[in-house]
């Protein structure tokens, strides 16, 4: 059995950040990861991928690249975790006993919770900016538009970067807007979610850009079925249970997501399959010496790479404390943000905290459209990403 004093499931942006960081607070600290993946990417980008501005190419690095220097990669997916027995197997049949445990695989993507949606993702004008196999296929569809119906979908189900169905959804409006085509096309979303936005203060400028840009929404709408060679897409109402099948030219579709099964099946998860934690200090209810952050926790606020910024030196500061006999003091305020695409140039850089309290940086009103926030998203949040988070220094 191999043995860590600390031991990472998952090195995507959660898992590197906390190896990055736990060494440069101490380089002596035993550290392994857990992860299959050969490459990483920042998947914020895959919007821009999807809308024309960013090649999916330039969204990653080699893994490998990324590995602090002195942390141990196992390069297999964890398939068991007993936290009686404090160890991790492997899908190999290698099992890890650890000290102290942080979970962080990211979300499951569950294309088949949608009927029709994994057979027909990437042909019938199904696209998804979720798969990096399928982001170009986005902007394919855009690019080639020639008018009809474009439909923009968001599930019943929690998501990674809760902003991304409707931002492609605007670069794809301002498109049509630039190729002369949008007189002949109509713009349709439909959210499971009961509005836009969560937050009232940004809520009012999407709806304020919804109705400027003659954009037709329907809420409490879950995506159930796509008839991907007669390009129909049936809606169920979340709470009356009536269905709704629109034709469509093309569709944008976000599909269900959800903790991985491995956590699911495990005595760490809480009802609904997440890991179980405070929301505070990211320290397991029942299990101590477990932390968890990222989209697989079941921390009540959005998952995006700006939350686990905050919520990375949480759990360091209260992991290094409880291996020095110490307990917890370091707190998370539910800090997450979402930069809002608009169009091609704008975005509304969304900031708040628990519930839904806007927790801005900038000295300026952050819900006004602003050139210079969408600079910030293309140019200054990845390189804040690569030479920041990745690197243990932001």
């Amino acid at each position: 059995m191999e043995h860590h004093q600390i031991l990472i499931i998952g090195g995507g942006t959660a898992g590197i950040t906390m190896a990055a960081r736990l060494k440069r607070l101490s380089h002596t600290l035993d550290i392994a990861i857990m992860d299959p993946a050969e490459d990483h990417y920042y998947q914020p980008l895959w919007t821009l991928v999807g809308g024309g501005e960013v090649t999916k190419e330039e969204t990653g690095r080699k893994e490998a690249t990324l590995i602090p220097k002195g942390v141990r990669w196992y390069k297999t997916p964890a398939s068991e975790i007993d936290p009686y027995g404090q160890t991790v197997k492997t899908e190999s049949g290698t099992e890890v006993h650890y000290n102290y445990l942080v979970v962080c695989p990211g979300l499951q993507l569950d294309w088949d919770k949608i009927e029709g949606l994994a057979d027909g993702l990437g042909k019938y004008g199904i696209c998804s900016n979720y798969s990096y196999e399928h982001v170009q296929y986005t902007w394919e569809m855009i690019s080639n538009f020639k008018g009809g119906r474009a439909l923009f979908t968001h599930p019943a189900s929690p998501i990674k970067c809760g902003g991304a169905p409707q931002k492609i959804m605007y670069l794809a409006e301002d498109a049509f807007r630039r190729t002369g085509i949008r007189d002949d096309s109509e713009v349709m979303f439909r959210s499971a979610n009961p509005s836009i936005f969560p937050v009232e203060k940004y809520s009012r400028t999407l709806d304020a850009v919804i109705e400027r840009r003659d954009i037709r929404t329907g809420f409490k709408k879950d995506l159930v079925k796509i008839d991907g060679p007669n390009k129909k897409a049936t809606f169920k109402h979340v709470e009356t249970g009536e269905t709704e099948t629109l034709d469509y030219d093309m569709i944008h579709v976000v599909p269900y997501m959800s903790a991985p099964d491995f956590i699911k099946g495990s005595a760490i998860a809480d009802g609904a399959g997440w890991v179980d934690v405070d929301a505070s200090t990211l320290q397991h209810k029942k299990f101590k010496n477990i932390f968890s952050l990222g989209d697989a926790s079941n921390l009540p606020t959005s998952k995006t790479g700006a939350a686990i910024r905050k919520q990375a030196p949480v759990v360091v500061s209260n992991l290094h404390a409880l291996i020095k006999g110490n307990a917890p003091w370091r707190r998370y305020d539910g800090y997450t943000s979402c930069p809002l695409v608009t169009g091609y140039g704008s975005l509304v850089m969304a900031e708040f905290k628990y519930d839904n309290v806007p927790s801005e940086t900038f000295p300026f009103n952050q819900a006004k459209e602003r050139r210079s926030m969408y600079i910030m998203k293309k140019y200054g949040l990845p390189a804040m990403y690569w030479h920041g988070m990745m690197k243990g220094r932001m």
